[in-house]
């Protein structure tokens, strides 16, 4: 028989809050306090504390001295600092398993998802296109890698949701670029796939710059391949 997951009642809230916010229903700004928390969950305030304090360190709630928690609000360098710290990371995993010519049947199957959800609602193409580059930097087989792209996965999905909830980009241009790039990777050619992620990270930056306010750069303008 499969072996069940126990979930803590503390993980339980803290992923119902974390979708949440993904999902856009609890908007930037907006406080949580542990009472509300406790109150909405029917839990003790020292349970709701707890959940409300791992959505601090996920970077999805911020909070201020002797204040309640608030739903994170991502400015123009919040998001190109995300952006470009998981893009050190991705760049330099594909150049190394292109020198293996590695194929991720993961990447592929993820990637599958979002070429099946060409008519679908842009936000439903996030968790797959999160899956496809977390199963890429798995795929390197080095831990310490894996453990410092996952610090950064909560605030880079919820970049994505901010993307795609503003329709900023199409899934079909997503799932043809990241084919491109696994293509790249298994014929050898590291720095095109490199090149070619920073295109396409690079857009998605600098439109959600743009959306939020900031001045983008040309990165924003590229035609998808």
């Amino acid at each position: 028989m499969p072996r069940l997951q126990v979930v803590s009642v503390v993980d339980a809230i803290a992923d119902d809050l974390r979708a949440r916010i993904l999902r856009g229903e609890l908007e930037p700004g907006t406080a949580l306090t542990e009472a509300d928390i406790a109150s909405t969950y029917e839990v003790a305030r020292p349970t709701g504390k707890a959940a409300t304090e791992q959505l601090v360190r996920d970077g999805l709630l911020v909070r201020g001295n002797h204040r309640s928690a608030r739903v994170v609000e991502l400015g123009p360098d919040d998001v190109r600092d995300i952006y470009r710290t998981r893009a050190h990371l991705e760049r330099e995993v594909l150049r190394r398993l292109a020198r293996e010519r590695t194929d991720v049947p993961a990447a592929r199957a993820a990637n599958a998802e979002i070429a099946a959800l060409v008519d679908g609602s842009t936000l439903d193409v996030v968790a797959p296109d999160m899956r496809f580059h977390t199963a890429l930097v798995d795929a390197l087989g080095s831990p310490r890698t894996t453990r410092m792209y996952r610090s950064l996965v909560t605030e880079v999905t919820l970049c994505m949701a901010r993307v795609q909830g503003r329709g900023l980009l199409d899934n079909a241009s997503i799932a043809r670029e990241h084919a491109l790039i696994l293509d790249l990777v298994t014929a050898g050619d590291g720095d095109g796939a490199a090149a070619l992620l920073d295109e396409h990270v690079g857009r998605a930056r600098e439109r959600l710059v743009r959306a939020l306010g900031g001045t983008p750069g040309p990165e924003a303008d590229l035609p998808p391949r």
